[in-house]
């Protein structure tokens, strides 16, 4: 586990991110009370996140499929421009740089991508595909610096340096998501956004990459971003943890709290469907409703449709983080009244 410094590297406040999938003009035309409307149709896909990652630590955000949390990382490097909020790296605010003002911090931001298929580009040998950023953000740099760069990275995340010359379709995934690692480090980064960076590859390989991410964590003094579902990997790598549902954060707490005493409800039932060795029958806190579309969000808090101690107020109210004793912080109106949710 890599320590962190509680310096923040990066800030986001209020982050909304919505997209209009209305279609075209005659897409949007709808036959209502006997008169033709215009209706535009938007996912809510993020609404109104704040989050302080700190320099050196590890910044898990979990959550169901569809909650966000993709979409959230990718406005965070600026892959997707926000509606609103603000996002500051170190002390620069940096949502509303143009693509020019923001390349200064796309040296210190990379991204790994979750399938490894898609993200080589397959025309371009690793070399090629190492060398690229290197050159674009280094144009003085001597050919002499950059192959000696291309070389030792290689090396660091266990790609043979003869292999340099090979495709991405010559390699196994496992290997795939080296060289995109290593894609990720060659600018020698200060913070990498991790996009479910292991789920596309063998059980057997996620083990050895989870390794190599953790190792040059500790090597680099990196700070990351992970994103992803399986829960059992957050609780060994993280220093905190994010879950979102629906586009909102839910719980934030340290893995030791959040797996011993979740606080919210929908986290104790995303936790309670880990299987347990020697576990003879089943835990699981079953929940009640569907899940809601992002298309149309229910008012007051996004999971009341579906949370076993909801009463009025949760239908009407959005509920705020508050930070517990523990230190965990919570959006939960049943947890900030003292009502029992045992």
């Amino acid at each position: 586990m890599i320590m962190e410094n509680n310096t923040p590297i990066l800030t986001i406040k209020n982050i909304v991110k919505h997209f209009d999938i209305s279609g075209g003009f005659l897409e949007q035309l709808k036959f209502k009370n006997s008169r033709i409307v215009r209706e535009k149709t938007t996912v809510k896909a993020v609404n109104n996140v704040s989050l302080t990652i700190n320099r050196g630590e590890t910044l898990s955000v979990v959550g169901e499929s569809g909650c966000g949390k993709s979409t959230l990382a990718r406005v965070i490097l600026g892959l997707y421009p926000p509606n609103s909020g603000e996002i500051y790296y170190k002390e620069d605010r940096i949502d509303h740089l143009t693509h020019r003002e923001m390349l200064p911090f796309r040296k210190k931001m990379q991204m790994i991508f979750q399938d490894p298929y898609a993200s080589l580009n397959p025309r371009k040998t690793v070399k090629q595909t190492l060398e690229e950023p290197l050159r674009f953000h280094n144009p003085h740099m001597t050919d002499d610096k950059v192959h000696a760069k291309v070389k030792s990275v290689i090396e660091q995340v266990g790609v043979d340096p003869a292999w340099s010359g090979r495709y991405p379709h010559e390699f196994s995934g496992g290997q795939r998501q080296r060289i995109s690692i290593a894609r990720a480090l060659i600018l020698d980064p200060d913070l990498i956004v991790a996009d479910e960076p292991v789920s596309a590859l063998d059980v057997s390989i996620q083990a050895q990459i989870l390794n190599l991410l953790m190792d040059a964590g500790k090597k680099r003094g990196l700070t990351y971003l992970f994103i992803t579902h399986d829960l059992s990997v957050v609780q060994h790598i993280s220093t905190r943890v994010a879950v979102m549902y629906l586009g909102t954060l839910c719980e934030l707490a340290t893995p030791e709290t959040l797996f011993a005493t979740p606080s919210h409800p929908y986290t104790r039932a995303l936790l309670s469907a880990i299987p347990r060795v020697g576990q003879t029958r089943p835990n699981n806190i079953k929940l009640k409703g569907e899940v809601p579309t992002p298309v149309h969000l229910p008012t007051g808090c996004v999971f009341h449709g579906r949370c076993l101690f909801a009463n009025d107020r949760c239908t009407r109210e959005n509920p705020k983080l508050v930070t517990l004793d523990n230190g965990t912080q919570v959006a939960c109106h049943a947890v900030e009244e003292g009502r029992s949710i045992e």
